[in-house]
């Protein structure tokens, strides 16, 4: 019978089919795949006795209260595959936990025998079921209930099974950057009028200084220059671009990273990261490093796809938003894609998101 969770949304207290069994072997394998392409901040354990050493704030989440719709949990697919949530949040120092819209939303995928890499930005404007069967933009779930409202959000509308998650500020991510000795990344004209307005912006808040980027083409960014690069939306492809932008970094970070011996990594992020906020348990990764080179991301994009999506200006004090204008076909395709499941059927929980989405949307949108 379905049952209510803390946030007031409807799921199933069935057995979760996901995990806490699953090898040392395949934590060190999400852990990497995450951690690699942009939070390098779990690797501190390596060197450090305890958490509150580290200064990483570690959090247990309570996955009864995290809604995974029925059909999911039955999935066997999903099982040879290991999902986490990787949020960047719109903060420079703290507030990591709540309170705080997501400006970056990722689903990062491992799929556990090819160690393939998946990775999908979800647009933050995207007028969603934020977790407690309420509507609006997506990335107010995690202002509204921290990281757990926001993976209910994301399991509710992709029909995904993730209990896990990573969280990192502004300051979080400048580090990680400067720990690997900066990241090479194409700068355009358009870029070039935006990237040092948002330095100015970020430095001002973190309180340091800043290095003006003066010129075009491919170029080493400092953590501070390729942060601002990951906040430039003023451009043609306003968000769509920044996402991909964001993801350009992330993946720029681990080309860095795959360059670099154990040693090397270990001693760049011994005195990196006090500013993520995860779920992941420490104690599984001790021996993450032994097997970077074996990763390879073979997939990133943004959902809604291209062919499912529009935008429009919504009521109510919503605003400007992303409108999925086929949910079951966009959520279908994103299994086609990130699970290689080509017999997907969507859940009966995300029919009805999908059914109340174009209700909603419908005197805003011609469909």
């Amino acid at each position: 019978m379905a049952q209510k969770n803390a946030n007031g949304a409807s799921h199933n207290t069935g057995k979760r089919k996901k995990k806490k069994s699953r090898t040392r072997t395949v934590v060190i394998l999400l852990v990497e795949a995450v951690v690699l392409v942009g939070m390098l901040a779990a690797l501190w354990v390596v060197t450090r006795a305890t958490d509150t050493e580290t200064g990483i704030q570690k959090v247990e989440l309570e996955e009864e209260e995290i809604v995974i719709n029925q059909a999911v949990q039955e999935n066997e697919v999903l099982q040879g595959y290991y999902t986490v949530a990787f949020f960047g949040v719109d903060s420079t120092v703290g507030n990591l936990t709540s309170n705080t819209r997501s400006d970056t939303i990722m689903v990062c995928s491992l799929n556990l025998d090819t160690k393939e890499v998946h990775l999908m930005s979800v647009y933050r404007d995207t007028y969603l079921n934020l977790g407690n069967d309420t509507y609006s933009k997506c990335n107010a779930a995690y202002a509204k209930g921290g990281p757990q409202q926001a993976i209910s959000m994301l399991n509710m509308n992709l029909d995904l099974d993730i209990t896990d998650f990573v969280t990192v500020g502004f300051k979080g991510m400048v580090e990680a950057v400067d720990a690997l000795g900066g990241v090479w990344i194409e700068v355009d004209e358009e870029e070039l009028k935006h990237i040092n307005n948002y330095q100015i912006s970020i430095s001002e808040n973190l309180g340091t200084s800043y290095t003006a980027v003066t010129s075009t083409g491919y170029q080493l960014l400092d953590g501070l220059q390729a942060t601002a690069y990951c906040r430039i939306r003023y451009t043609a492809g306003d968000d769509y671009k920044r996402t991909e932008r964001q993801r350009e970094v992330l993946l720029a970070m681990l080309d860095q990273a795959q360059t670099m011996d154990i040693t090397t990594l270990t001693k760049l992020v011994n005195n990196v990261f006090s500013n993520v906020y995860t779920s992941i348990e420490f104690s599984d990764i001790l021996s993450l490093l032994s097997d970077l080179s074996s990763y390879t991301v073979v997939d990133d994009g943004g959902f809604p796809f291209e062919e499912y999506r529009t935008s429009t200006t919504m009521g109510n004090n919503i605003g400007s938003v992303v409108i999925c204008t086929d949910l079951e076909a966009a959520v279908t395709e994103f299994h086609h894609q990130f699970f290689d499941d080509y017999d997907y059927e969507c859940s009966e929980e995300l029919q009805e998101i999908a059914a109340k989405i174009y209700s909603d949307t419908s005197p805003y949108v011609s469909y």
